[in-house]
């Protein structure tokens, strides 16, 4: 069995709420060509980001089931409370719709907002009683109510957790805004080719100060991308942490939550020797399968070169990782994450 860990989808343009098509919070044209918020616009570049479409690539690529999580450009860092309400809601109850309608193929997530704590933890307690989604979506970092950017592993987000624990969910946190946060020029696709990486390792790296695995034992967190910079910049947050100790006080030395039973980390890093820094550093049991389709990043065969799965049968190839190991990737793991 092939189960992807990380996928997204985009709904069909109608079912886009007018609220939102009328204020430029989030669109998708009637072609299907480009979606838009505001000035920004993106070109759709795969059939396979809507349904009927996404069930066929599936086929045509040996994908058992997805993991269809929520889409990063509805997180809604800095939107007025009520339309942040509204659009959380339509994206939760769409992705149910999807996992409702489609049971044996997708496995969807819901997204709240930090900024609206109260907000957030009744659309947790709705999602998951109501709604039967057990996968909490998080953005690396939001906005807070004095326009700060804050990680998910601050204290702040504490409520959340407490939920995610009582109800055992598994938690996806991947990264996105990085151009409303770094104050550089948008150019040549930096904010998602660099700095995306670094918003994931800093939150990894709070995450694990703040002993948020052990803290809430019952959940398991998932980090998009492999959290590729976290892996990397592993010796220089224990050369940090034990060089200067006065700026750690209260918090967790990095090396107690390296390769912890509760932290995943999926396969989207695009090149299998940095898979084999991912290995060494958590464990091949800590690694889940991971396409981030059909976004061109993603492992998808309309881009020159790649398919789906192409770095897992890479590090094989390369005897990185055994053909056991990648069986478990593709599905052991995913399932062991998903609870």
């Amino acid at each position: 069995m092939r189960i992807n860990g990380h996928g997204h989808l985009l709904p069909e343009p109608h079912q886009v709420p007018k609220f939102m098509k009328d204020k430029k919070l989030f669109s998708i044209d009637n072609d299907k060509k480009f979606m838009r918020q505001g000035s920004w616009s993106r070109p759709i570049t795969d059939p396979s980001f809507f349904l009927k479409e996404k069930l066929e690539w599936m086929e045509v690529n040996n994908i058992d089931r997805g993991v269809i999580l929520n889409l990063s450009q509805v997180y809604c860092n800095g939107w007025e409370r009520q339309d942040a309400k509204d659009a959380i809601q339509w994206q939760n109850d769409f992705n149910a719709s999807v996992q409702h309608n489609n049971p044996g193929k997708f496995t969807c997530g819901f997204v709240v907002q930090p900024k609206f704590m109260k907000d957030a933890l009744l659309e947790i307690e709705r999602c998951v009683t109501k709604l039967n989604l057990k996968l909490l979506c998080l953005p690396t970092h939001y906005l807070n109510d004095v326009d700060e950017w804050v990680s998910v592993a601050d204290e702040s987000c504490n409520p959340i957790y407490e939920l995610a624990n009582k109800y055992k969910l598994a938690v996806e946190i991947h990264p996105y805004d990085g151009a409303k946060m770094i104050k550089l020029k948008d150019q040549n696709w930096r904010f998602h080719l660099v700095w995306m990486m670094a918003q994931t390792a800093d939150t990894l790296h709070f995450y694990t100060l703040n002993n948020i695995p052990n803290k809430y034992p019952n959940m398991r967190t998932a980090f998009a991308h492999g959290c590729m910079l976290g892996q990397a910049n592993f010796g220089r947050r224990v050369q940090g942490f034990e060089g200067r100790p006065d700026l750690f006080e209260g918090t967790e030395h990095p090396k107690n939550s390296l390769g912890h039973p509760n932290l995943f980390f999926d396969t989207l890093v695009h090149d299998p020797y940095t898979l084999q820094l991912l290995k060494h550093r958590v464990g091949v049991t800590q690694i889940i399968s991971g396409l981030d389709d059909p976004y061109p990043l993603g492992e998808m065969e309309s881009v020159p070169g790649s398919y789906p799965g192409k770095v897992i049968d890479d590090a094989v190839e390369l005897k990185i990782l055994t053909q056991q190991n990648s069986n478990d990737i593709w599905s052991k793991n995913v399932l062991k994450w998903l609870g």
